[in-house]
């Protein structure tokens, strides 16, 4: 078992193109392999692994293939703190036996275990490193697939593989001041789960507090793109995101995101501009 930590940024295929770019540019960056990846992920006919927040894929990168189970972990810091566990199979078939000592293997009947959806795209990596700290960023574009439908993927995300954890969401906020980002705390497990029609979660919770924290704007905003969505907020709602918008010096980002929300523009639409992915980075760490 390992733990990853990681900031996950959806985008345009426009601004994907740029951030690749600009990434290489900067000094202590290098461009790495490049590679299709197809995935399959599996689950119950009742959504088990779901509704626990467990992913559980197949993984195919050429002629190799990796079963990987994941938990949905924390966020922390404008980052997703999870575990991970890893196994190389031979071929495309899950291997229900790996998972016997696992959270899953406690809870399901595994047998039940079938495919769900599947996320396929080309991954372009690149490298960063800064002083004692590697950052692995992968940046991915393709598309995931359920019941005969698809959606676009697009995504840049930063991995730490050493050193220094908040150089990531640094890296990230520098990125978001070249090209409109969204931090997106929606997986692709989680979009394949929705278009499936698996997974339909609330923007804002049914009998939540009044006055939203920092943590449940982001996964509002998250949900809200999710779904092609508006996210009904307003002043009040968001006292405590405009206070801490003040101070780290966004406050023009807030007054724009706040007055795009109250006209009830979709937050996917909101996403193609810069204010947002630069209010939600600059608020998310500590």
């Amino acid at each position: 078992m390992a733990e990853e930590l990681e900031i996950k940024l959806s985008l345009s295929a426009g601004s994907q193109v740029t951030a690749v770019e600009w990434l290489l540019s900067r000094r202590g960056v290098t461009e790495g392999k490049q590679k299709k990846l197809v995935n399959r992920y599996f689950d119950t006919p009742d959504a088990d692994l779901n509704r626990q927040r467990i992913a559980l894929r197949v993984r195919q990168a050429g002629d190799q293939f990796i079963q990987t189970l994941k938990t949905q972990g924390e966020f922390v810091d404008g980052a997703h703190r999870r575990q991970e566990w890893e196994w190389p199979l031979l071929g495309t078939d899950l291997n229900i036996g790996l998972l016997a000592d696992t959270p899953v293997g406690q809870n399901i009947n595994l047998a039940d275990l079938k495919p769900v959806f599947e996320t396929n795209f080309d991954r372009q990596i690149v490298m960063i490193e800064e002083g004692g700290t590697v950052i692995e960023v992968a940046v991915d574009a393709g598309y995931i697939a359920a019941g005969g439908q698809s959606r676009p993927l697009h995504e840049v995300e930063f991995e730490l593989k050493s050193g220094d954890a908040s150089r990531l969401i640094r890296w990230a906020r520098a990125l978001a001041d070249e090209v409109p980002v969204f931090l997106n705390l929606v997986s692709k497990a989680e979009q394949g789960y929705f278009l499936a029609g698996l997974h339909d979660p609330s923007v804002r919770p049914v009998g939540g507090e009044p006055v939203l924290s920092v943590s449940e704007f982001l996964h509002g905003l998250s949900v809200a793109w999710l779904k092609g969505e508006t996210f009904p907020v307003d002043r009040d709602d968001l006292v405590e995101v405009g206070r801490l918008a003040s101070t780290r010096g966004v406050q023009l980002q807030f007054k724009e995101v706040l007055a795009s929300l109250a006209s009830g523009e979709k937050v996917a639409h909101m996403a193609e501009r810069g204010a947002l992915g630069q209010l939600q980075l600059s608020i998310a760490a500590d």
